[in-house]
């Protein structure tokens, strides 16, 4: 037998020295992974590797802290107040709904107030280009170079740019006014030297006569003569005049009015005539060659029966559904006292106080006292504001202001 080599024993006693040293280490690493919390340690260990500062605190970004540009800062604060307050917000239960014991109130005309303008048309009484159908002759019968004028029967020339050239017509609906009841167009023909801002609305207080009243009425102003002592009555010197005038101006009244649909009703309302002074020549051209028959239920003058008296008296005759009253002072007595004896001769009664209600076929001249001026006419005659006084007397026969197609039938659901 061999014996054995010194080298290969000392080798296996270095092998058994280390693994005496490394044996009991592995025992000790092994339990320690078996220990309680082991996983978790190590998750944490992993969950670190690579991880930052920013990455565990982030910056808030520029969206959350700015407004987009289709957004307002307001905006932005709101959403991010609502997506809060959705995530702390507890649901609440439904509302109840209770119905209402308050009574249905059927809808109410908004408050109005007295409308008054000044309109253009094409149909007022000027410019007129025609002829004067007192002499057949054309009505501008002066010329000047490129003007033209005519010359009054005083033998003063007024010229067609100053004084025959405005064809606005001053328009009034007071706040009452109702188009579903009857009504009537008071159509007022102003006297010599007149406007109508300063004379007819101002002085005259004609709009507010309408409107005192209390009667549905509605007022036409046609300017005649600027301010000239003339009583030419241009285009209502023409067949039709006065029923183009009141046609035309049916679809601004019911503008004014408010309801472009009143037009209807405006275009056939009744129409009551007033002529101031010089306003009788269009007052009586319009009675026999207007147009519109018996559509024209009253007829009152103010101091105005200088002339026309056949067609006065042709109308009174002729139209007894309507009324007429003539208010004279000491300048028109004369004519005034021979147009009444031509209604009595064609065995019409006249009454001479304006004491009762107006009615159809009524007939009424009314002289007043000295000491009334014919300057104030239209505000002072037998009593103060008489235009109203009419209107007044006129409201209660209800039959004056009723048509066949009255303006309760163009309504017939409102």
């Amino acid at each position: 037998m061999r014996a054995p080599q010194p080298h290969s024993a000392s080798l296996r006693l270095r092998w058994i020295a280390i693994l005496s040293v490394f044996v009991p280490l592995s025992f000790i690493l092994v339990q320690c992974g078996q220990a309680p919390g082991a996983g978790s340690l190590a998750a944490n260990v992993q969950a670190t590797k690579g991880d930052t500062f920013d990455d565990r605190f982030p910056q808030p970004q520029f969206k959350d802290r700015f407004p987009t540009p289709g957004e307002s800062l307001r905006q932005r604060q709101a959403s991010t107040s609502d997506a809060q307050s959705r995530r702390t917000a507890q649901p609440q239960p439904a509302p109840y709904r209770v119905a209402s014991l308050a009574p249905i109130v059927p809808y109410q005309r908004p408050v109005r107030e007295d409308l008054t303008t000044l309109v253009s048309l094409k149909s007022s009484a000027f410019p007129y280009f025609g002829n004067n159908p007192h002499t057949d002759q054309p009505f501008l019968n002066i010329s000047k170079g490129e003007r033209r004028g005519h010359r009054s029967y005083s033998g003063r020339v007024y010229w067609q740019d100053e004084t025959y050239n405005d064809n606005r017509v001053l328009m009034h609906v007071p706040e009452n006014f109702d188009i579903r009841k009857p009504g009537v167009i008071v159509v007022f023909f102003h006297g010599n030297g007149a406007t109508l801002e300063r004379d007819v609305r101002d002085r005259q207080l004609l709009p507010q006569q309408i409107s005192d009243s209390g009667a549905n009425a509605v007022l036409l102003a046609p300017q005649l003569a600027v301010d000239a002592a003339d009583s030419s009555a241009g285009k209502f010197w023409q067949p039709g005049g006065l029923k183009r005038f009141v046609t035309e101006s049916a679809d601004h009244l019911a503008r004014l009015y408010g309801d472009p649909g009143a037009a209807k009703a405006f275009a056939n309302m009744p129409v009551v005539l007033v002529g101031y002074s010089g306003g009788f020549v269009p007052t009586a051209w319009s009675l026999e060659v207007g147009g519109l028959g018996n559509r024209v239920r009253g007829v009152f003058l103010l101091d105005a029966v200088y002339g026309e008296l056949d067609k006065f008296a042709s109308w009174i005759a002729n139209n007894r559904s309507g009324f007429f009253v003539s208010a004279y002072t000491r300048y028109t007595q004369r004519h005034d006292q021979e147009l009444m004896q031509m209604l009595r001769d064609k065995g019409i009664a006249i009454s001479d106080d304006m004491d009762g209600p107006l009615h159809p076929g009524s007939v009424v001249f009314v002289k007043t006292p000295d000491g009334v001026t014919h300057r104030d006419y239209v505000t002072h005659a037998w009593t103060d504001k008489p235009v109203r006084e009419v209107l007044v007397k006129m409201a209660s026969t209800p039959s004056l202001t009723r048509v066949a197609a009255s303006s309760a039938d163009t309504y017939p659901n409102r």
